[in-house]
């Protein structure tokens, strides 16, 4: 029986998870790594940090399965965007890593959004903003202020492409993950010519441009030995994190919504054509199913508003919880599960490190209004709850106002594993909501992606049909409509109401 493995480069962390042919996982494992902050605005990490962690990772999974390495057939990646790798002729790096997080590139995107303009650049990269974090701002900032840096590097890299140059000796990228770089046409789905003549590089300083799936080569000696590997694995060209996510959890077809709750909101809505918000309020990126798109709204602070609310207000229950092997999410959960829909008037901005999609304000500010004497913990915690999925309906409401209907959400992450949570955004939106057995939605899409590439199934679509399982179905409920109609109005006029305060 052939295996298929599927590695997710995280921003804290590496994994890598084993399935075989019907989606079943046999193991999964964990590494954490340390980003380095020097100074304000500047997030580094080492380049052999991530494949040392991805060898651990890669053999830990073998070692747990007990498959025989011969038996994997391929490997894909799962990996988060913008982060930056340059590397010499000879491969190695010639600086370190410019961590996604990484904010230092401020002049250099004001130079880039002038030089081109931010609606024409948003025509072509599908960002709606020209900032810090794209790895085209990364590279100007090292030509301007790393001069010998810049011009020793041979190769400018994302971390899925250095991950799989150690593997396999070879340079390539892909669409989904160079979405937002500022270097390619999503449109044309092609490099950017006049960004690399602005830049000063060409397209021999990046990895062959592919889709998503593509099989790039076996495994080469150095790369099957370090990772604990056979060199028989073919490794396949991945996806973005959130697209990728998007694959393992069946959302590969027009009209579904696949909604990430974990540390922030991330929303992918599948589309058949790239489409450019003249609002210029939603990103765009290329799907990890080759010939679709995305529409990508997001906000910054979702489970992380819980964990904040736990941590600052639930710390003495958090730690008797912990002692007494429960978990302290259960606790806060079950108090909120005891507040009404609507919490009894309190509504609640979530925005406790500034607000995204749609609203693009990095100055609002976390509220709490209408609290009353009768109002205790569990309506503060189901007040965030309702936030979130105030926050999530905003952004579908932006979706289905741009003519992309949406049939159904599939929820991942953290937060799918909350019977109430769903169910609250189930009654929120008015939409059904479905959850998947597999909770490692990143690695599993990976995992599609290379059972495709191998020839054990025709497409992706009936790969998914074989490998990914749903689980649990939510359907709105309209007794509490009424309340959360009210709930959502609350949201929308408070927040536009205190916008002249955020100042």
């Amino acid at each position: 029986m052939p295996y298929f493995l599927g590695i997710d480069a995280g921003t804290t962390s590496m994994k890598a998870a084993l399935f075989d042919e019907s989606g079943r996982m046999l193991a999964v494992a964990r590494a954490e790594y340390e980003l380095l902050t020097p100074a304000p605005a500047i997030v580094e990490c080492d380049a052999e940090t991530y494949w040392r962690a991805c060898c651990a990772v890669v053999r830990q999974v073998v070692a747990q399965s007990g498959v025989a390495p011969a038996t994997i057939a391929t490997l894909a990646i799962s990996s988060q965007a913008e982060t930056l790798v340059l590397l010499d002729a000879a491969g190695a790096p010639t600086r370190r890593v410019i961590v996604w997080l990484d904010n230092r590139a401020v002049d250099e995107a004001a130079a880039i959004a002038e030089r081109f303009g931010t609606e024409a650049m948003f025509r072509i990269s599908g960002q709606p903003e020209v900032v810090p974090t794209w790895p085209a701002c990364k590279i100007l900032w090292v030509k301007r202020n790393e001069p010998a840096v810049f011009a020793a590097t041979a190769k400018f890299l994302l971390l899925e492409d250095y991950l799989l140059y150690r593997l396999t000796g070879a340079y390539v990228t892909e669409m989904a993950l160079q979405s937002d770089s500022l270097l390619v046409d999503i449109n044309t789905r092609r490099w950017f010519q006049p960004m690399l003549d602005y830049l000063g590089v060409g397209i021999e300083h990046f990895g062959r441009l592919v889709e998503p799936g593509a099989p790039i080569r076996q495994l080469d000696r150095q790369g099957a030995a370090e990772a604990g590997l056979s060199s028989s694995t073919l490794v396949v060209a991945g996806a973005l994190d959130q697209t990728i996510g998007a694959l393992g959890a069946g959302n590969l077809r027009p009209g579904l919504v696949s909604e990430t709750t974990g540390g922030a909101l991330a929303v992918v809505a599948t589309t058949d054509r790239p489409y450019i918000d003249p609002d210029r309020r939603l990103p765009c990126f290329y799907h990890a199913r080759p010939g679709l798109y995305c529409l990508f709204p997001w906000g910054q602070i979702a489970g992380m508003a819980l964990k904040w609310f736990r941590d600052e207000f639930f710390a003495a229950e958090a730690l008797a919880a912990q002692r007494a092997g429960l978990d302290a999410y259960d606790l806060m959960t079950a108090a909120a599960d005891r507040v009404p829909p609507g919490c009894d008037g309190l509504t609640v901005l979530p925005h406790l490190e500034g607000a995204f999609t749609p609203e693009y304000n990095p100055q609002a500010r976390a509220v709490f209004f209408g609290a009353t004497l009768r109002h205790g913990r569990g309506h503060f915690v189901r007040g965030l709850m309702e936030a979130v999925a105030y926050m999530l309906k905003r952004q579908l409401d932006l979706v289905e106002g741009m003519g992309f209907p949406v049939t159904e959400i599939r929820s991942i992450g953290g937060g799918a594993r909350s019977p109430l949570w769903l169910q609250i955004k189930a009654d929120v939106t008015g939409k059904t909501i479905r959850t998947v057995t597999s909770e490692e939605t990143a690695c599993l899409g990976a995992a599609l992606l290379g059972a495709v590439a191998a020839g054990c199934y025709a497409d992706l679509e009936i790969a998914a049909a074989a490998m990914v399982h749903l689980d649990r179905t939510i359907e709105p409920s309209w007794i509490h409509a009424a309340a959360y109609a009210a709930g959502y109005a609350r949201y929308c006029a408070l927040y536009e109401r205190l916008v002249p305060l955020f100042v």
